[in-house]
């Protein structure tokens, strides 16, 4: 069996931010059947049809795509932002959905991390962003569900996860 290759996809653009940390750590969890490596979405520039339409189509768009083509499943970790997901996370979705019928997002599995300073853990982006997934074909895991609630205190002074009971 060769070993599943997993994309995280982390929606912050924050140097320091909760997601990344939390990526980092998946990152750190790769086995002899999982590889997890983090897909940057930073660069992107705003999704725009008329690009895919009359071109030219910007190298970011095809680089991303090819990138996440041969990927057998995402990680999505986002933070919270009026409940719903950030503007880059959403980017990406968009980028990676289009040309039409060519989507890099169909037909796979899709597991979604929230995290806030907050008490309810980005319950908002969860449920949004997992209702973007449905619609791009991705199999949202349905259980467990992952709310990482008050992250700011299981994040060390050197931006390392603490152990999460």
């Amino acid at each position: 069996m060769s070993k599943k290759q997993i994309g995280l996809f982390v929606g912050s653009l924050r140097k320091a931010s909760y997601s990344k940390v939390l990526g980092r750590f998946i990152e750190g969890l790769s086995s002899d059947e999982f590889s997890y490596s983090m897909v940057d979405i930073a660069e992107l520039p705003l999704y725009n049809q008329d690009f895919d339409d009359h071109g030219p189509v910007p190298e970011a768009y095809v680089k991303f795509r090819e990138a996440v083509k041969p990927l057998n499943g995402f990680i999505f970790i986002t933070p919270e932002y009026n409940r719903s997901i950030p503007a880059v996370l959403k980017n990406a979705l968009d980028v990676g959905s289009r040309p039409y019928g060519h989507s890099v997002w169909s037909g796979k599995p899709g597991g979604v991390i929230s995290c806030s300073p907050g008490i309810y853990g980005g319950f908002g982006a969860n449920h949004h962003l997992r209702q973007s997934l449905v619609f791009l074909d991705v199999y949202p895991m349905q259980q467990p569900e992952s709310y990482l609630a008050n992250v700011n205190t299981s994040i060390n002074e050197q931006g390392r996860l603490l152990q999460i009971d």
